[in-house]
C-alpha cells in the first residue's frame, strides 16, 4: 500500500480502507475573462455541450464530466496543460479542431508533425492549443501499449 506521502499526489486519497474521493464524480475548472468569448470556442469550436450560465461561471457538459468555466477579472495563463482530452485518432480530431479555429502550439526544435502533434517515447501522441484566454488545452491519443484507465 502507498504511504502517506505517495498518496497525496493522487486523486484518491485512502483512509484505512475507505476511499474518499475514489466514487465521487470529478468537475473541471478553467478561469475567463471574458463570457462570450470563451462560450463561442469550447461550445463553437471544441463542440462542448453548453449547460447554462449561472453567472459565476459558464457550464458544459464534456461527456458527463461538467466543466465550470469561472469568470475573474484577470487570467493568470499558466505554461502547462489545464484540460486534456483523450481522442481516438488525434489526426482528425487535429484537423477538425483547427478547421473550426483552434490554432496549436508549435514550439521550435520540439520533433512535432504538420499538425502540432508530438509522439513521445512510449508513442502516445499529443498536440496543444490554447483558448482565448492563454490557458494550455490538449488532445492526446494513448499509445497502442497502453491499457484504458
Amino acid at each position: 500500500m502507498y504511504s502517506p506521502e505517495h498518496v497525496l499526489g493522487r486523486c484518491v486519497m485512502h483512509f484505512g480502507e475507505e476511499a474518499v474521493l475514489g466514487s465521487a464524480k470529478l468537475a473541471a475548472f478553467v478561469a475567463t475573462s471574458d463570457f462570450e468569448r470563451a462560450r463561442a470556442f469550447y461550445e463553437g469550436v471544441l463542440g462542448l455541450r453548453f449547460v447554462r450560465d449561472d453567472s459565476f461561471a459558464l457550464v458544459f457538459d464534456c461527456a458527463g464530466t461538467t466543466l465550470r468555466i469561472a469568470k475573474v477579472r484577470e487570467v493568470d495563463p499558466q505554461n502547462y496543460t489545464v484540460l486534456g482530452w483523450h481522442v481516438d485518432d488525434i489526426r482528425a480530431t487535429a484537423s477538425g479542431l483547427k478547421a473550426r479555429g483552434a490554432q496549436f502550439i508549435i514550439i521550435p526544435g520540439f520533433p512535432q508533425d504538420d499538425l502540432g502533434v508530438w509522439t513521445s517515447p512510449d508513442a502516445t501522441k499529443v498536440a496543444w492549443f490554447k483558448d482565448p484566454d492563454g490557458n494550455t488545452l490538449s488532445i492526446s491519443q494513448r499509445s497502442p501499449n497502453e491499457g484504458a484507465t
